[in-house]
């Protein structure tokens, strides 16, 4: 993959990713009971993409890519579900604004974890998604049900990062798809046994919201986003991921007249625009 098509691969998935919100909105089931039938459809999606090309699930694969593979899983399973639980708490306006602070988050876990020096530019950075956050809360009161959303919402960004920082190992020397799909296996087993219990309450209409969301905003967009790691960095991934809330809360307002407040606007432009702004800078030298 060139340069230039990981950028639209990941433009593509940030679309996509923005219409997650809006399927949890859509989907009238818990939060693990989402998570558990996204993964499913989507290793369904993956096994037939992959098998269609004639390679192998385990092809190139070792034992050590196993465990970075279920730690990644892990990750993401824990994001897909804090994130719903944000959505059906707080709104799609709120979970995406939430989630768009990852990116500070893997750069704080690139300080604290893997010890690369962080500029003082960086902690401006940082201090502005700290600042934009702080006037996208609704209050500070957890009474709030709004706030109580967010709170989620910032869970769900924190254990993207760790997914993203995790995934990269992976993702040099497997198959984009060959990735995407274990790691789709794997939440689907840790998510399943959370989530039986909640059959009942789902419909037909449910499972179609849920099949889409599978196969569209995870089979197709993890592939995506997987496959541009394998070129872009996490940081420069992060940027694009960012744009996410703009396309969501623009969905939210077509399709269900959710508006943000003008402060929460205001304090996800500052986040969006601070991570726009480390993108744009020079990378550090090693």
């Amino acid at each position: 993959m060139t340069h230039g098509r990981a950028l639209a691969a990941i433009h593509v998935a940030a679309v996509l990713f923005g219409l997650t919100g809006i399927f949890g909105e859509l989907i009238q089931v818990g939060a693990m009971l989402i998570t558990a039938g996204r993964a499913s459809f989507a290793v369904l999606a993956l096994f037939i993409s992959i098998r269609s090309q004639g390679r192998g699930l385990r092809q190139g694969m070792k034992a050590a890519d196993f465990r970075i593979l279920l730690m990644a899983s892990l990750m993401l399973a824990i994001h897909w579900a804090t994130f719903f639980v944000a959505v059906k708490v707080g709104g799609v306006a709120i979970a995406t604004l939430g989630f768009a602070s990852f990116p500070a988050f893997i750069t704080l876990c690139e300080w604290a974890v893997l010890r690369e020096r962080v500029t003082s530019s960086e902690w401006i950075i940082l201090a502005l998604v700290t600042f934009g956050l702080l006037l996208v809360t609704p209050s500070f009161d957890f009474q709030d049900q709004s706030t109580i959303g967010l709170a989620w919402a910032v869970a769900s960004g924190f254990t993207f990062a760790m997914f993203t920082l995790i995934n990269r190992r992976a993702a040099k020397h497997l198959p984009a798809q060959q990735v995407a799909w274990w790691e789709n296996l794997f939440v689907a087993l840790m998510c399943w046994p959370f989530a039986f219990h909640l059959l009942g309450d789902s419909t037909l209409i449910d499972w179609m919201w849920i099949a889409l969301l599978g196969v569209f905003c995870t089979a197709l967009s993890h592939y995506l986003l997987v496959s541009a790691l394998t070129v872009l960095n996490a940081r420069s991934a992060g940027i694009v991921i960012a744009l996410e809330p703009v396309y969501a809360i623009a969905f939210a307002a077509l399709l269900f007249a959710q508006y943000p407040t003008s402060r929460a606007l205001l304090g996800g432009a500052i986040m969006i625009g601070a991570i726009t702004w480390a993108g744009l800078r020079p990378p550090k030298s090693s």
